[in-house]
């Protein structure tokens, strides 16, 4: 069978991550992560996400059902939701960064007093110990509670519990014991780069070694072993070379493969969609270069604030800054080159606001 096109390629990269919309727990399930943002414009990116993938979404139901879902707040190469066994993947977890003698005693104070009071607000926390005000990691200040908290999760000694007006509510957890052989630590490395690799499938060669150094968030213990299987990876992984760019996918998978057609719908993703999220594969596959520009200085804005790509058929072919004014949805369109007249986008372009407008209720 001949090589795969970038055109295959790019559908294939459509078809693979924008499957007809089911549950929430199995979108979780199918997506593997689910990047979050605490941006609204004019919501949040993991909701922005799951709207299209969960059938009739609506803005903040991760956020209502999680506390009843298998699915964790945690990290992989960011911070965001998966399901709960790829925890087991990455605890118990291994800082870089050691606390200091001080730091661990506080630390340990602050978990003695969420096991004994159950799941608690940072508030509670801070109102109990006082512990002041730190730097934190942008140069602001914060609440030294709440990082001591941060800390504590990100060590595998708490997990959030739920969600109070958009705060983390923690409670103590002890996560399953993990085989730390050697051989235990390279099954684990080798399932999360291949966790990395099904999310963000088709993946140019540059893409999959920046996607397992990002791995070193979610599990810095296990760099090393995270190389060895990203090396395996080069060798196994079905590929192809285009234009000088080795692109990988999962095995068993095959780009080429008739069910990858894409309808001609118009989708406003996320900025972390898995569709757009690699910037480098974006520009490989649509031939232009997006930016998001919600911390850029309002002048220096070239998309806006908080473009949403614009999907239409296998084609990302502008952006939009979507607001809400007066209780109607309304948008603001920028496009790559030009703006195409048919009536068949139009329509396709209302259908999507109106999609929008039931999806932010």
């Amino acid at each position: 069978m001949p090589d795969p096109t970038l055109d295959a390629l790019r559908r294939y990269a459509i078809a693979r991550t924008l499957f007809k919309p089911t549950t929430l727990p199995r979108a979780i399930q199918r997506l593997g992560f689910v990047q979050a943002d605490p941006i609204r414009a004019p919501a949040r990116a993991q909701d922005l996400t799951l709207r299209h993938r969960v059938k009739d979404y609506r803005a903040g139901d991760l956020e209502r059902r999680y506390p009843r879902l298998a699915v964790e707040e945690d990290c992989l190469v960011n911070y965001g939701f998966l399901p709960r066994e790829h925890l087991a993947l990455m605890h118990p977890r291994e800082p870089r960064r050691v606390w200091d003698a001080a730091t661990r005693r506080r630390a340990a104070d602050v978990l003695a007093f969420v096991r004994e009071h159950g799941p608690v607000h940072p508030r509670e926390v801070d109102q109990h110990f006082a512990h002041g005000r730190v730097r934190n990691y942008w140069g602001g200040s914060s609440n030294a509670s709440t990082q001591l908290l941060d800390g504590l999760h990100y060590r595998g000694l708490l997990r959030v519990q739920r969600r109070d007006g958009g705060i983390r509510v923690y409670e103590a957890v002890a996560h399953p014991s993990a085989d730390d052989s050697a051989e235990g630590r390279a099954r684990r490395a080798a399932a999360l780069v291949d966790l990395v690799v099904r999310k963000y499938a088709p993946l140019p060669a540059a893409s999959l070694t920046y996607l397992a150094r990002l791995l070193g968030y979610g599990a810095p213990h296990l760099s090393t072993q995270i190389q060895a299987a990203l090396r395996q990876a080069r060798e196994s992984l079905p590929s192809v070379r285009i234009d000088g760019v080795t692109w990988y996918w999962p095995a068993g998978e095959n780009p080429k493969t008739r069910r990858h057609a894409v309808d001609d719908a118009v989708r406003l993703l996320a900025p972390f969609d898995p569709v757009v999220w690699d910037r480098r594969r974006f520009e490989l596959l649509w031939g232009w270069t997006y930016k998001f520009e919600a911390y850029t200085p309002a002048a220096k804005r070239t998309f806006g604030y908080y473009a949403l790509p614009m999907l239409w058929c296998d084609r990302v072919i502008g952006w939009a800054n979507v607001a809400v004014r007066d209780g109607r949805v309304e948008a603001e369109l920028g496009y790559a080159e030009r703006a195409p007249k048919d009536r068949v986008f139009r329509n396709a372009l209302d259908h999507e606001l109106q999609r929008m407008t039931c999806f932010l209720d």
